[in-house]
């Protein structure tokens, strides 16, 4: 299982959520107010949904209430993970009352409480720190005893209390600029205490997405591969065969009459029972090419090297064999390479490197076509690149979980380079 990376933050990101100033810590107050306010909705939801599943009712509705939860869950962390170190979220969809759910819960109640209170203390601060720094240039033009500062605690009937009200709001800008970081992170805590994945977990969740996305990838791969199957036999062998039955019953009712024109008919039918017969064995070897079984792959990749169209070297050097999938991968690798050095890359020269490579954790095949071409591959469609060549290459690859790196350069060379797992 691959270990987990510490994670990469933006160049502009700050390194926590105390570090970012007195503007940053009221942005990110205000932003916690918008998620509390959510909080605060779900939290209501939990309590209704909690209260009617007492008689049974609820019960329905807790499936939708955790994702709703997790929807807000997942808005926090995105909002936290802007303002420093990622708050990845949990790969696994909720669909019941687990650990993390807990947790989810338990930020909700703390969040939709305190982090709303911090919040709405933020975002009132500026409008505080206006008022009372403001308050001397408009406080005489209210009616007498109307007159008082923003927390109300006396009436201003002179220019000594006017003055006061504006230490007040001096004393408000002191607390924005050295307290609003603060107090920014203390609203953040919560979040990052209890909606932070544990790294097992997280290391587990990717592995299972992964796994996920290559086993549809292995599916997609093989559908392909029987419609490719399905074509070739429709169109090609079995128009053949069809035209053999044709042949020989047309022999048959002119033998008698014309033995000739039979004769023709049936050497004909021969002719059309052969291309039928060497099309079955191209698309047989398509499946499982004989010279893998035959030669093992280095006789395999040699020969493919040895009928290239452009000079290729092979230098293999694998002792025993791969399971059979790696190594038909990896013909399947090669061939696609060299096709594609042929046909796009221009290259007067080509060089593939298969070598088994001895690892604690298991061998790896590695395989390396280089072409010294224009360059410029890629996956996608376009003039220079090899399209739906290379994409079926990654799906093979990744099919029997292994790696494929491609390097192509304007101006090349053009490297494919693959690792398979095959096994100790």
């Amino acid at each position: 299982m691959a270990t987990q990376q510490a994670p990469v933050r933006d160049a502009g990101r700050p390194a926590a959520d105390g570090a970012t100033g007195p503007l940053g810590g009221l942005e990110q107050l205000a932003g916690g107010l918008a998620t509390a306010v959510l909080a605060l909705g779900v939290l209501v939801v939990v309590v209704v949904t909690a209260a009617a599943s007492l008689v049974g009712v609820g019960l329905l509705a807790v499936p939708l209430v955790l994702r709703g939860l997790r929807a807000v869950a997942d808005r926090e962390r995105a909002r936290l993970s802007r303002w420093g170190e990622e708050v990845p979220s949990p790969v696994a969809a909720p669909a019941r009352l687990d650990a993390t759910a807990g947790e989810e819960l338990a930020w909700v109640l703390l969040h939709a409480t305190s982090g709303f209170l911090l919040g709405l203390f933020g975002v009132l601060l500026p409008i505080l720190a206006l008022r009372d720094l403001t308050f001397p240039l408009w406080w005489w033009a209210l009616p007498d005893g109307q007159a008082s500062g923003s927390i109300g605690l006396w009436v201003v009937r002179d220019w000594p209390g006017a003055a006061l009200i504006f230490a007040m709001g001096v004393a408000w800008v002191v607390v924005i600029v050295r307290g609003s970081p603060h107090l920014a992170s203390l609203q953040a805590l919560p979040g990052r205490r209890l909606l932070a994945v544990d790294p097992g977990s997280a290391d587990l969740s990717l592995r299972v997405a992964e796994l996920t996305a290559t086993r549809a990838a292995a599916l997609d791969a093989h559908v392909t591969e029987l419609r490719r199957i399905e074509r070739s036999l429709h169109d090609g062998t079995q128009n053949r065969i069809v035209a053999v039955t044709v042949l020989l019953g047309a022999a048959r009712r002119v033998l008698e009459r014309d033995p000739a024109g039979a004769e023709a008919l049936l050497e004909r039918a021969q002719t059309a029972a052969e291309q039928a017969l060497a099309e079955l064995r191209a698309v047989a070897r398509g499946i499982l090419p004989p010279v893998l079984e035959d030669r093992g792959l280095a006789g395999a990749v040699q020969g493919l090297a040895a009928g290239c169209a452009i000079p290729c070297t092979a230098d293999v050097d694998v002792p025993g064999r791969c399971p059979a999938s790696v190594e038909a991968t990896a013909y399947f690798v090669v061939a696609e390479a060299l096709t594609n050095a042929v046909r796009h890359s221009g290259a007067a020269s080509v060089r593939v490197l298969v070598r088994r490579r001895a690892r604690p954790d298991g061998d790896r095949l590695h395989v390396e076509v280089t072409d010294d071409g224009r360059g410029g591959a890629h996956e996608g469609p376009g003039p220079v690149g090899a399209g739906s060549g290379l994409a079926g290459m990654r799906r093979r690859v990744e099919a029997l979980d292994g790696r494929l790196v491609l390097t192509s350069p304007p101006g090349g060379p053009t490297t494919v380079s693959v690792e398979l797992p095959c096994g100790s």
